[in-house]
């Protein structure tokens, strides 16, 4: 059933998907942590048990910055991943490969008064959990973006999310970049403002925040099983821009969150349908020079494409929905 439910949403013929051979594994392994955005990863576990696995683990994480060493480290097959930090990994060599775009947005950056444009960062401290994480890729990306030198423009402090967010409150930072619930909480608290939403700031809402990569030698081995595991997940990002309500409840009842408020504001601000529209090589390329730029990445934006891309199971996805 979950299945035929998977076929029908993304609009595949029942027959089609069922004629497909079984995945070469019956395991797959992929990471939980706070973050909401990546919802997806998480409602996808029911439809993942109707693609033929039998076990399907999610890895407790507690932060972002340990999803690319578990998956280079082959201890985590296949996740979502912030676009940009993961252009780093490829630079590095790192055994990875990205497979499809799965949402834009869902990135906000606060700030205090002193804050009303990402220029004003200049000489502004700002407040990230880890030098090389997402948050600091990112904000390095945005500021590059505006002519200003991330290494020396802005002074960086590493801080967790929770401690940051205070910091903002007290003063005592400038600016903090925040995701999914974050950003709700920081709104009900009433601390600092928007400075920019990637939901709805161009260009930032032109390309993908989250994509789904994998390790390579998993891909390599298990052809079947990740087109099988991203067909899932790309499904139940569907279901995220369909079906919010039920989306935010599946998380609630699975114990990612306990608001519910807070997962249904995510469902609805982010915009999950997007992996049908956009280009996820855009991205790529977009990220590249931001990072280029930044000083952060050396590599032309070609190298990563052809480095640490396949595209062919989201290119198989699209062939068969216009089929």
């Amino acid at each position: 059933m979950a299945l035929a439910g998977t076929a029908g949403l993304l609009g595949l013929s029942t027959g089609r998907v069922a004629a497909e051979p079984p995945p070469e594994t019956t395991r797959l392994r992929l990471v939980r942590n706070p973050a909401l955005c990546v919802a997806a990863e998480y409602v996808a576990e029911e439809l993942l048990l109707g693609e033929g696995f039998t076990e399907v683990q999610y890895i407790e994480q507690q932060t972002d910055a340990e999803k690319v060493p578990a998956l280079v480290a082959g201890e985590v097959d296949i996740t979502q991943v912030f676009s940009g930090p993961f252009l780093l990994r490829v630079e590095a060599g790192d055994p990875l490969v990205l497979l499809a775009g799965v949402h834009v947005g869902c990135f906000e950056l606060f700030g205090t008064e002193r804050v009303r444009a990402i220029r004003d960062l200049k000489g502004k401290s700002v407040a990230v959990p880890k030098l090389g994480g997402s948050q600091h890729v990112f904000l390095a990306s945005m500021v590059a973006y505006v002519g200003l030198d991330p290494a020396k423009d802005i002074t960086w402090v590493t801080s967790p999310p929770a401690e940051a967010i205070q910091l903002l409150a007290d003063g005592k930072i400038d600016a903090f970049l925040g995701f999914p619930p974050q950003p709700y909480e920081l709104r009900e608290k009433g601390f600092g403002h928007v400075v920019v939403n990637s939901t709805l700031d161009q260009p930032w809402s032109h390309y993908f925040c989250c994509m789904m990569a994998g390790n390579r030698a998993f891909v390599r081995t298990n052809p079947v099983a990740t087109k099988r595991a991203l067909r899932a997940i790309l499904k139940a990002a569907d279901m995220c821009a369909r079906e919010p309500e039920r989306a935010a409840r599946v998380l609630v009842d699975k114990g990612y969150t306990t608001r519910y408020d807070y997962a249904l504001q995510t469902m609805t601000d982010v915009p999950y349908d997007k992996w049908r529209e956009y280009d996820p090589e855009d991205t790529v390329r977009f990220y590249t020079l931001r990072l280029h730029e930044s000083g952060m990445l050396k590599l032309s934006p070609q190298k990563p494409i052809a480095q640490g891309t396949d595209w062919r199971f989201l290119q198989e996805f699209k062939k068969e929905l216009k089929g």
